[in-house]
């Protein structure tokens, strides 16, 4: 009983003094400090401890402080805490440092860090820096003068601009004013040949506005890949306007025609009125004869000779009136 009582007692003993260990080993890195140690990094263990504390992992600032070391490069540990704590990256930043001062780039810590905090990455800057990247632009389509529609594909070599890096627009703006430099180009252009025959010319004029203003890019050549003819936009343009002004006319046409319609139907409803009117004063004739005649104004002679100038008008219209007017039809035999 006490012999298993004991043997339980050795392996808690054991147990807890590994635990104890590996938590020591823990929290003072050891191996990590010797490590630092045979590379030239002075760093204390009790800065190390520090660093756990400060919930920064000792082994991502020791390995930045080893490589920038062997590379010559100064660096302060406190700096790279700092940058981490701020949420950069600081393999990636001492990476770039490196880069660039192998390739004589001007590249300081502090902008390094700059260029991390604010999303880019600082490597593939410093890279690209180095070896050039070309952008391949989408079919850009322009119209020449003469109305003849060209479409343009080109590639644009580019390079970073690390001074330029921190606020400055990215590959989409490049893209987007070479684009606006073609379209300008071609439509100053007197004829699409003129365009076909030099296509450098749109390079050069390009190049001469200096597009690469305020991005975080250099452009460094602009090629023409393609250059296709693309529809007669001139002559489509003045058809459209022809069909425009041709609706338009019968547009007014219709309208004067309309106006004209109206016209007619009020002049007849006038005619129809004074029409009206007429018949109601002859109609008024016989009664202001009867009364004439009861009245004594007038005569059975003044009679006669009304009735004598009625006959002569009617006589006089029949004259003037086409023949055959009132005469009927003769049935086909």
């Amino acid at each position: 009983m006490n012999l298993d009582t004991n043997m339980v007692y050795l392996i808690g003993i054991i147990a807890a003094s590994i635990v104890g260990l590996a938590i020591l080993m823990y929290i003072i890195p050891l191996g990590l400090w010797f490590q630092a140690m045979i590379s030239g990094v002075r760093v204390s263990l009790v800065q190390l401890i520090f660093m756990r504390w400060r919930k920064v992992p000792p082994k991502v600032i020791v390995n930045a402080l080893i490589i920038s070391t062997k590379a010559g490069i100064a660096l302060k540990r406190d700096d790279l805490e700092a940058h981490y704590l701020a949420g950069g990256h600081v393999q990636l930043v001492v990476n770039a440092l490196v880069s660039a001062d192998k390739a004589n780039l001007a590249l300081d810590f502090k902008m390094a860090t700059a260029i991390d905090l604010a999303g880019r990455n600082v490597l593939e800057a410093v890279q690209m820096s180095v070896n050039p990247k070309v952008l391949n632009t989408p079919p850009v389509k322009a119209v020449a003068k003469n109305g003849i529609e060209l479409i343009v594909r080109c590639r644009v070599t580019v390079r970073t601009n690390i001074k330029q890096l921190v606020g400055g627009a990215g590959e989409e703006t490049v893209l987007a004013r070479v684009g606006e430099g073609i379209v300008t180009s071609i439509g100053s252009a007197e004829s699409h040949k003129d365009v076909l025959a030099k296509p450098d010319s749109i390079s050069r004029t390009v190049l001469e506005k200096g597009l690469d203003a305020g991005t975080a890019f250099e452009i460094l050549s602009i090629d023409i890949a393609d250059i296709d003819v693309g529809k007669n936009i001139g002559a489509e343009l003045m058809m459209d306007q022809a069909n425009a002004d041709k609706n338009i006319a019968q547009a007014k046409a219709e309208e004067r025609r309309a106006m004209a319609v109206a016209l007619e139907q009020e002049m007849k409803a006038k005619a129809q009125e004074m029409k009206a009117k007429v018949i109601e004063a002859e109609a008024q004739v016989p009664l202001a004869m009867a009364e004439a005649f009861r009245v004594g104004n007038l005569g059975i002679m003044d009679y006669y000779r009304v009735k004598n100038i009625e006959a002569d008008t009617q006589m006089r219209n029949s004259i003037s009136e086409p023949p055959g007017k009132h005469e009927r039809p003769k049935d086909s035999k």
